[in-house]
């Protein structure tokens, strides 16, 4: 396989250490995107890619690291990020916003918000905004869930601080991830939000204990490998023009109707700007 540097559409994934974004790293690389993957930490980061590149040792593959719970350091990677699209003179094809954890104990960030909404909804919300300069006509995918279904946002108290719910917070912020996608498309910026179904990952493995992890444990056996739900991510970075909001298995599919609700997603796009301290219709200061 050739990898050439001429014409190469630049796409950054978040949360591409494994898993899922891992999986969409290397498919998009086969297929002559250049990629920005963001993991964590340095460690896992560095071994990611010289994993990647030990087989794709012509691939056009960059790595950073941070922690994308903390809105500090989205704000460093998306400085690193800027100075690195800068010196090579391109624009972004696609951020894919596929950074995600679970928690089943009530824990805050830096910020001194809930970790799930933290970390699945306001990271991706917050790096797309900083990220909106090189974005002109690139495309903002989000890695949602089938399990945003049925699911409103818990306006009393969104961040579970009084009963909190593992399993409620992260619906929650799967219904945020399509909400956000429905209002971005809504202000000229094209987006997308992908149900990856049951996947074979790590995810419910970092950050639960007792029953909550036994119940990912054996949910997880009958999960797909994550090679074929990078398929979409794919589908969508080829053709950012398709119709529709929520897709699976590179079809469009049904969604909460919550979505379609501009109350509702305007409501949330504003405390989302709140707690980030933005303007969206402004542009970043870096």
């Amino acid at each position: 396989m050739t990898f050439s540097p001429v014409n190469q559409k630049t796409v950054v994934v978040t949360g591409a250490t494994s898993g899922i974004g891992l999986a969409v790293v290397q498919l998009l690389l086969q297929n002559g995107y250049a990629v920005i993957g963001v993991g964590s930490r340095p460690d896992r980061a560095e071994a990611a890619k010289q994993d990647v590149l030990s087989r794709f040792p012509e691939a056009d593959l960059t790595f950073f690291s941070a922690n994308l719970a903390n809105q500090r350091e989205i704000r460093g990677l998306a400085v690193q990020i800027r100075d690195f699209l800068l010196a090579r003179d391109c624009s972004l094809h696609a951020l894919i916003n596929n950074a995600g954890g679970v928690r089943d104990w009530y824990m805050t960030t830096e910020e001194g918000y809930e970790y799930q909404f933290a970390l699945n909804h306001l990271s991706g919300f917050y790096l797309t905004y900083l990220l909106k300069p090189f974005l002109k006509k690139g495309v903002v995918l989000f890695t949602s869930s089938y399990s945003h279904n049925h699911m409103r946002i818990h306006w009393k108290d969104v961040m579970y601080q009084r009963f909190y719910s593992v399993l409620f917070a992260y619906k929650q912020s799967k219904l945020c991830n399509v909400m956000t996608a429905r209002e971005l498309n809504r202000r000229g910026i094209k987006a997308f939000a992908v149900d990856p179904g049951l996947v074979k990952t790590d995810i419910g493995d970092k950050g639960t204990h007792g029953l909550a992890r036994l119940v990912w444990l054996w949910r997880k056996r009958k999960g797909t490998s994550p090679d074929i739900p990078a398929k979409t991510y794919l589908y969508l970075c080829d053709h950012p023009e398709a119709e529709g909001l929520y897709f699976r298995d590179s079809v469009s599919q049904k969604y909460n109707s919550q979505a379609d609700l501009e109350k509702e997603t305007k409501r949330l796009f504003a405390l989302s700007e709140q707690l980030c301290g933005i303007d969206f219709e402004k542009e970043p200061v870096l």
